[in-house]
């Protein structure tokens, strides 16, 4: 009996002594969800020191994950927590005691914003996969990019598997060396735009989800530039092409007008030599 009594204190001073050190204990502070292609890492502040964080990821009407338990890292991948894209997350970052020290008590815990991977996550940079010009028709093929999302076969999903319709990709292009830009707009991984044979033309690709309140607009391209050549007149404008066409029809009329001075003037010249001899 004594010693049912001494266990049943010894367990409530335990009890008291962790609620002390829980109490104590700070929590999470300037969490951040950081996404591009579903690919999600959670952040947060301070380093702990003589404490962990254990991460728990809750869905409207998913299961509890539990990730990165027992870290001291400030930064958590929950990527494989948030398959359901469309579904609404909530992060609850623990701070927990070492392992192996009995807890009686819910540790303190910080709460992140919501968070929904299908409406916030951040389109990352599509892959100009080949482009053309030819004549007047300037082409240009878009490569997806990939998510960490696999289909049951291993394969990597694309940002267009999950967005499907939803995603459209922008083609801002503009002729080499001016600043003036036009756009197009595609559902599929194509653009064909109309151009100027005789110009080089620069260019990036865009993709966005119209459906969006926030974050439509995804990261841009690498800027691409096509390299024909190109001919004097293109390089240097149209006033080269009207002094050289100035200069042509000059030594034209002087090649034409010149022998037919210089014969006139023989002619009279002869004529003025012959007058002597006529009058003797």
């Amino acid at each position: 009996m004594v010693n049912n009594l001494d266990s049943i204190l010894f367990t409530r001073v335990k009890m008291s002594q962790s609620g002390r050190d829980y109490a104590a204990l700070p929590t999470a502070v300037n969490i951040t969800w950081s996404s591009i292609n579903f690919k999600t890492i959670l952040q947060w502040q301070p380093k702990p020191s003589g404490y962990f964080y254990t991460v728990e990821i809750h869905g409207q009407t998913s299961d509890i994950k539990k990730k990165c338990i027992l870290t001291t890292e400030t930064e958590c991948d929950v990527t494989d927590a948030l398959k359901d894209v469309k579904e609404t997350y909530v992060a609850h970052i623990l701070s927990v005691m070492p392992a192996g020290m009995d807890n009686f008590e819910e540790p303190p815990y910080a709460l992140s914003e919501k968070f929904t991977p299908y409406s916030q996550t951040v389109i990352g940079k599509p892959e100009i996969k080949n482009y053309t010009q030819k004549g007047s028709k300037l082409n240009v093929v878009i490569k997806d990019p990939l998510t960490p999302y696999t289909f049951p076969n291993g394969s990597f999903q694309s940002i267009r598997d999950i967005f499907q319709h939803d995603l459209e990709y922008k083609l801002y292009y503009w002729k080499d060396q001016s600043s003036g830009k036009k756009d197009a707009t595609t559902k599929s991984h194509t653009f064909e735009v109309s151009v100027e044979s005789t110009k080089n033309y620069c260019f990036y690709v865009q993709g966005f989800v119209p459906s969006r309140r926030e974050n439509r607009n995804g990261q841009t391209s690498v800027v691409h530039c096509t390299t024909g050549e190109r001919g004097i007149f293109d390089e240097y404008g149209a006033e080269v092409f009207i002094i050289i066409a100035v200069i042509a029809i000059a030594v034209i009329t002087l090649a034409i007008v010149l022998p037919v001075i210089l014969c006139k003037h023989k002619k009279a010249r002869a004529a003025r030599e012959k007058e002597p001899l006529n009058g003797v």
